[in-house]
């Protein structure tokens, strides 16, 4: 067994797709039109892919509501990947450490949101963040 994406729902797709593109690098590794939807599959060098479901006539943008938590995307880089989402004018948060109760490390992340409001916790690689 293995994980092998997740899937969130999006207004637009071109929207979608270049800020998944510009942020993270995700290319569209396959995409299939339905009559009443389209699946875009993204994904990068780990194997692991984010569908985008786009569902035809959608109008409103989607409630999140307050289960939802965010996904996580790890670089080896993490000033790099926020100055270069700054530069695009992403709006990602600040930079933070977040030390673990048992010492055993931190975690370095920031925050931001897609298009559609979905967070994003961008995390450096490392440790158990791979």
């Amino acid at each position: 067994m293995g994980m092998i994406h997740s899937m969130i729902r999006v207004l637009d797709e071109e929207r979608s797709v270049d800020f998944y593109r510009k942020a993270f690098g995700l290319e569209v590794a396959g995409r299939f039109a339905f009559e009443s939807f389209t699946l875009i599959y993204l994904s990068d060098e780990t194997g692991f892919e984010l569908e985008l479901t786009v569902n035809k006539g959608r109008t409103e943008p989607y409630q999140l509501g307050d289960g939802y938590g965010h996904l996580a995307i790890s670089v080896p880089d993490l000033e790099a990947a926020h100055a270069k989402v700054a530069a695009l004018g992403l709006n990602p948060g600040d930079l933070k450490t977040l030390s673990f109760p048992d010492g055993s490390g931190a975690a370095r992340f920031f925050f931001i949101q897609d298009p559609d409001g979905y967070k994003i916790e961008v995390l450096q690689r490392g440790g158990r963040y791979k």
